[in-house]
């Protein structure tokens, strides 16, 4: 009984869905509705990836550090470098822009020279007040636009750095929005509907092109490209792969259903990001792309079955059951090795690989089911194949493509296995040359506006990532202690002196700009008070800042007083260079920071973008190994034999070797896009193997164990459709080439290389492996048939299922 389940199950499965069409037609068309109501769920990500699980300690002191002074990144910074701008007309269209932004609701503060504050001195009142900067009624006079320049360039060191810089004549204004909007949709629809607007309007009046930056707007608009992105990728990847499919089988009704089922894999992948409440960021933005790219190759394995079967013996019946019962196992298994590559990454503990690899594994094999059962069911409701849309089968290029390999596998069996030795040497060599990147930039699209303003802020003002270092002196108001500034003051020096690092913002540069106000405005005071003067100096300076609305120092130092706050901003420098800083700055802050006085943690968007991808290729390793062993148990169940698992295992690690060769070489770094290239193309990759030794396998059974004849029937049955599918999936990975991010760029074009490699090593040197150790992987006894596996079987009654059909 036992053993007639297990040659039973797929032709059982294949008789369900025969006999049971229309019911389960319209069970899909139910789930469909179903989920495409989901799709109201769907959101867009307004937080940056977050590449670190949860609980990592770093993610905790970055929590810890927004619970007390707030969200970090909520600067826009708006920038200048013009000769014309102090200039009477130019000069008023800023300040008219500069006051329309200032008056909106979503802003918190505007820092600008048209409304700057300065420190001045009231002795009858001791204390500071904040008078203009800028008088308003002389703006409209050039001479005095320049004396104002003069005067912000060389007496106004408080402000340098943050406003302007020194050295090339570069202006700024910072725009800080309301921290409660920063990570809502709230903050897209402001800066694409307002924000922008105002600034095209400037510089349409004025003719001065505006530099615009900061992380609110960045994040913005780099959403905005995967969202273009993700429907140009839908788009270019269905017509690029129908295409193909259209050239293979000359069907358009054979195209059509293609697409349909594709098409609706795709409206089920939107359906479970939104019943899952899953974001759409950069990772999950691929996956609909993804899910036309696997959906073809399985429809043209099914299709192709079909029509051999119906050339085979001319019975429509017996083709479709035999598209199910003869290689249900082999599709089967194929799916679930592509959905173990992406599944890996839910091991990762970072939430952003967690929800790709549940979206990806989940419409993969969902997919599979929906192939495996629609096409047998419409093939069903069609006349029988015609001749010309069988031609395909023994067209020219695909017999002259597969008489090369047979003769390559037959009479230069040596060669192969020198050629592969010979490029696993060298690429290994070219794989230990990888270096790793952690840069924020490098994958955004580089030929966007937005892009190359990123590069003017890195190049006039060091950049826009902010570092944050936060020092608890463990007693409330320790911050105003003259021996905490004068250790703060040691440290900004130190990251002063760092050239990837702006200079930093604090508590200590409002101090300073006291001393210098005492003394009239002299910026040769712009320095820490001596002990005598802290007191009188700073009891000035209690008055100057209760303005908390329009205080830019309010964000510095907590309610308390006894957290201080320094920001610095810096270059994207990538994770060597940021290690590098960090050392160095954690030696500084060891040294003059006494442990049982002061708890200092470094923390910032940059330093969690740096340790997120450093966590990431630390677990590369790990992630790949755990792929290799989860498709060798799939493996291991399907041909219960550890010899055929070796073998199957070893011309699907080669390509993954040549690859990491190649980016050696080529100086094609490690990062988060490029990390994820590997397990994905070994799950794609080992798909042809399956297919192959699952043909073999049947081979063998019809051949009464005679290996030669076996293997070369193998390439002849299973290389068209192995070489159709993975032509598929080379065009259909390379439209990522297309894509403005680098990231994506690499991602594709390195998994489309990969899978090339992959099928010619399954084409070639697994065939000469099977037959170099011919006399172990024969034996019969070892090559068990798996469970549900119906190779052996002859399906009975054609006559009752015609009928049924």
């Amino acid at each position: 009984m036992k053993k007639k389940f297990k040659v039973g199950f797929w032709e059982f499965v294949a008789r369900i869905v025969l006999k049971n069409r229309l019911a389960i037609l319209g069970f899909i068309l139910i789930l469909t509705v179903f989920l495409g109501s989901q799709w109201k769920n769907i959101q867009f990500s307004f937080t940056e990836a977050n590449l670190l699980p949860d609980n990592n300690s770093i993610n905790n002191e970055y929590n810890a550090f927004l619970d007390k002074f707030g969200e970090e990144g909520n600067l826009i910074v708006v920038g200048v470098k013009d000769d014309a701008f102090f200039t009477p007309k130019a000069f008023a269209a800023w300040t008219k822009l500069m006051t329309e932004i200032k008056n909106q609701k979503e802003i918190d503060l505007v820092v600008s020279i048209n409304d700057l504050k300065q420190l001045k001195k009231n002795d009858s009142l001791q204390t500071f007040e904040m008078v203009p900067f800028v008088d308003v009624k002389k703006t409209n006079s050039t001479a005095y636009l320049n004396s104002i320049k003069k005067d912000l360039f060389q007496n106004m060191p408080f402000y340098e750095g943050l406003l302007f810089n020194k050295k090339n004549g570069s202006l700024r204004s910072a725009i800080y929005m309301d921290k409660k909007i920063v990570n809502t949709a709230a903050r897209k629809t402001y800066i694409v509907n307002d924000f922008i607007p105002k600034i095209e309007a400037f510089e349409k009046e004025t003719g001065i092109d505006l530099r615009v930056s900061g992380m609110p707007y960045i994040r913005t608009l780099n959403a905005l490209s995967i969202l273009d992105e993700i429907s140009l990728f839908i788009g270019v990847s269905l017509l690029i792969t129908s295409l193909i499919f259209f050239f293979f089988f000359r069907s358009f009704r054979a195209t059509l259903i293609a697409i349909l089922i594709v098409v609706v894999g795709v409206m089920w992948t939107f359906g479970l990001l939104g019943l899952f409440h899953y974001q759409i960021t950069v990772l999950t933005a691929l996956v609909p792309t993804l899910v036309i790219v696997i959906g073809i190759p399985n429809c043209i394995f099914l299709t192709n079955k079909y029509q051999q079967e119906y050339v085979a013996h001319g019975n429509k019946a017996r083709s479709l059951q035999r598209v199910i019962t003869k290689v249900g196992t082999a599709t089967l298994m194929t799916n679930l090795t592509t959905a173990a590559g992406f599944a890996t990454f839910i091991i990762t503990n970072s939430e952003l690989l967690k929800e790709f690899g549940i979206i990806s594994s989940l419409s993969i094999m969902a997919l599979f089911f929906l192939c495996l059962i629609t096409i047998p069911i419409y093939y069903s409701y069609q006349p029988v194949p015609k001749a010309k849309h069988l031609e395909h089968l023994n067209r020219n290029y695909t017999k002259v493509f597969i008489q090369w390999i047979e003769k390559t596998v037959k009479y230069n069996r040596r060669y192969v296995y020198a050629v592969a030795i010979v490029l696993f040497v060298i690429s290994s060599f070219g794989a230990l040359k990888i270096q790793t990147s952690g840069s924020l930039i490098e994958d955004m699209p580089q030929n966007t506006g937005f892009f190359k303003d990123i590069l003017f802020f890195e190049n006039d003002f060091n950049g826009v990532m902010p570092l944050e270092i936060t020092i608890d002196t463990k007693r409330k108001k320790g911050v105003m202690k003259a021996s905490t500034l004068r250790k703060m003051d040691e440290l900004q020096k130190t990251i002063e002196e760092i050239p990837e690092l702006s200079k930093p913002i604090s508590i200590l540069n409002l101090v300073k700009y006291s001393k210098q106000a005492y003394y009239n405005g002299n910026p040769e005071y712009y320095e820490l008070p001596t002990s005598q003067e802290q007191s009188f100096i700073l009891s000035y300076a209690k008055n100057a800042t209760k303005d908390t609305k329009n205080n830019i120092m309010k964000s510095y130092v907590d309610s308390t007083g006894q957290t201080a706050r320094i920001t610095t901003f810096m270059k994207d420098i990538g994770t060597g260079n940021m290690s590098k800083i960090e050392d160095k700055l954690l030696a500084k802050t060891n040294e003059i920071f006494p442990k049982d006085r002061y708890d200092v943690v470094m923390t910032g968007k940059a330093l969690v973008f740096e340790k997120g991808t450093k966590y990431l290729l630390d677990n590369l390793v790990s992630s790949l190994l755990f792929a290799i062993f989860l498709i060798c148990l799939l493996m291991v169940f399907m041909f219960r034999s550890f010899k055929m698992v070796v073998v199957s295992v070893i011309p699907n690690l080669l390509p993954l070797v040549i690859t990491a060769g190649l980016m050696g070489y080529f100086g094609i770094p490690l990062k988060p896009s490029t990390i994820l290239v590997f397990s994905i193309a070994f799950g794609l990759s080992v798909d042809d193997t399956i297919h192959f030794l699952a043909q073999y396998r049947q081979e063998l059974t019809h051949n009464n164990w005679k290996i030669k004849k076996s293997v070369f029937a193998t390439i002849k049955e299973a290389g068209v459709s192995m070489f159709y599918t993975s032509v598929v999936l080379f065009a259909g990975f390379s439209v990522f080439l297309l894509s403005d991010f680098g990231g994506t760029v690499a991602l594709g074009g390195l998994i489309a290389m990969t899978l090339g490699f992959g099928m010619l090593s399954n084409l070639m040197l697994l065939p000469c492996l099977v037959l170099t150790l011919n006399k172990t992987l024969a034996n019969e006894q070892e090559f068990k048939e798996p469970t549900f596996d119906v190779l052996n079987s002859i399906e009975k009654e054609p006559k009752k299922i015609l009928e049924e059909v």
